[in-house]
């Protein structure tokens, strides 16, 4: 256990170095900008170093256990796909639709061997759902520092306690990667996930959603949880973006992560949210006896009290944007 750890922070730690020096000598840079919210330039695509973590653990896990290989390999060229077209886009903007395009392709092919696999039309549908979701909320929200990895490496812990077998060491391989992602990245920010990092690790954890509601059957309720504070920012700020009839893809500030940021920092912001994620992984660990009534009714409570947090937030930014 320790050396699957230490193999995977050290992969982080590698690759995010020699990403950085590759992004600036290919002036891959992120420059400051009103829908920004950085104020320094800053290299891009460390997230690629992630990629070559979680790519090592699929190929071990796979090895380790031929009669889930299958979903290993699919959730391999998943992620690989949507790194890849990230990886193009990091280098030079591509269209959103063709980003989409190949997301729905890498979500549909991990939907379709999750059906084959548990032999569920249902569970198939979630796990394409999961991972389409969840690589676009963690590219939208991937825009101060230390944020999106701090809170990727909480989520890989906490799916992959729920999920338990080889969802258990991909979690710990993910987490271990961002762990050596993070001090580049906080508290100041020497490089970026970039596109490549975030598309994969939110296609890598809504695969690991998928395998811990497997896991967890009637009280898959519970993997909602680990995500639940990213997935309430990012849904309801593009609702309301597409309410607005705004173009819901471009850059913006308007996430609840962003408003709070400008007016205590990111620091402040990165912590609090982790504070309140590990407390989250708790409260799933606490509920995981409970009846599946219960779960459902308290999962749903807890989103809606992120709901509200992020209303005030937005209330907040509106009453100042006035005065």
């Amino acid at each position: 256990m320790l050396e699957w750890l230490v193999l995977h922070f050290c992969i982080g730690v590698a690759g995010t170095w020699l990403a950085r020096h590759y992004a600036l000598r290919r002036s891959l840079i992120d420059l400051p900008g009103e829908r920004r919210s950085h104020s320094v330039a800053t290299p891009r695509g460390g997230g690629i170093s992630i990629v070559l973590a979680l790519m090592v653990a699929v190929v071990a896990l796979g090895i380790r256990q031929p009669v889930q290989a299958p979903l290993m390999l699919a959730l391999g060229v998943g992620v690989m796909l949507v790194a890849g077209v990230g990886w193009v886009d990091d280098h030079r903007p591509l269209s959103p639709w063709w980003r989409l395009g190949v997301h729905v392709v890498a979500s549909g092919l991990f939907g379709w061997v999750v059906a084959d696999v548990y032999d569920s039309v249902w569970l198939g549908i979630c796990g394409f759902v999961a991972t389409l979701v969840l690589t676009n909320v963690w590219n939208f929200m991937d825009g101060i520092n230390g944020l999106a990895a701090s809170q990727a490496l909480i989520a890989a812990f906490g799916l992959g306690g729920l999920a338990a077998g080889n969802a258990w060491l991909l979690g710990l391989a993910l987490a271990a990667a961002c762990a050596g992602f993070l001090p580049f990245n906080f508290p100041r920010a020497r490089i970026f996930l970039g596109d490549v990092g975030s598309g994969a690790i939110g296609f890598a954890l809504g695969a690991m959603a998928t395998l811990a509601a497997a896991s967890l059957q009637g009280r898959a309720w519970l993997a909602l949880l680990p995500v639940s504070v990213f997935l309430v920012d990012a849904g309801l700020t593009l609702a309301r973006r597409l309410l607005r009839g705004e173009r819901w893809w471009t850059p913006h500030t308007q996430h609840a992560y962003q408003v709070w940021a400008r007016r205590n920092g990111h620091g402040t912001v990165t912590v609090a949210y982790a504070i309140v994620s590990v407390l989250v992984i708790l409260l799933a660990g606490w509920l995981y006896a409970r009846d599946a009534p219960f779960i459902a009714g308290t999962t749903m409570a807890w989103y809606m009290c992120c709901a509200f947090f992020w209303l005030g937030l937005q209330r907040l930014d509106a009453r100042s944007a006035r005065s």
